[in-house]
């Protein structure tokens, strides 16, 4: 594989990493459940460092790496059934995007790049398991808290909030 190949493969896997991300960030704001909520939180976070890491390779092998504005999703139908088919949505793309990838990465010459990719199709089949278990109805999908702790009733309607930058 050639430097230009390795950098052109760089920028697809970036784009693609990147559309799901953004999607990921557009449906978190249909996603009012707690636990759910949390979870899309959680996998926009790592994706944050994915993303970031592909840039950082691209930029190293002299490319530029495109950003993807954040899609509007209209979930079909009301309530929870439209959020589920969302997350079902989110969940089928993962292994779309697993199974895509997962030949062409074995396939790398280039050990360092074959690895940063590896764990990020590892951390998507992570995000596919976490759908499956949102879809399932199962709220323990980071973790369990405390006997008799809350959620508070629901989330926040902004990503983050906290202290000045």
């Amino acid at each position: 594989m050639t430097a230009t190949e390795l950098l052109d493969l760089l920028r697809e896997f970036h784009r693609e990493k990147e559309a799901m991300r953004q999607r990921h960030i557009a449906v978190a704001r249909h996603v009012s459940h707690y636990e759910f909520n949390n979870t899309y939180q959680y996998i926009i976070n790592r994706e944050d460092g994915h993303v970031r890491w592909l840039y950082d390779a691209i930029v190293d092998l002299g490319g530029t790496a495109e950003d993807s504005p954040v899609p509007d999703v209209k979930p079909s139908g009301k309530g929870d059934e439209a959020v589920m088919r969302l997350i079902a949505e989110d969940r089928d793309q993962a292994q779309a995007f697993v199974d895509r990838w997962r030949d062409r990465i074995e396939a790398m010459p280039n050990a360092r790049h074959r690895t940063m990719l590896r764990l990020m199709l590892g951390e998507t089949l992570e995000q596919k398991r976490f759908f499956d278990l949102a879809l399932a109805g199962r709220t323990d999908l980071l973790g369990r808290r405390a006997d008799g702790a809350g959620t508070g009733g629901g989330v926040m309607p902004t990503r983050w909030v906290g202290g000045k930058a």
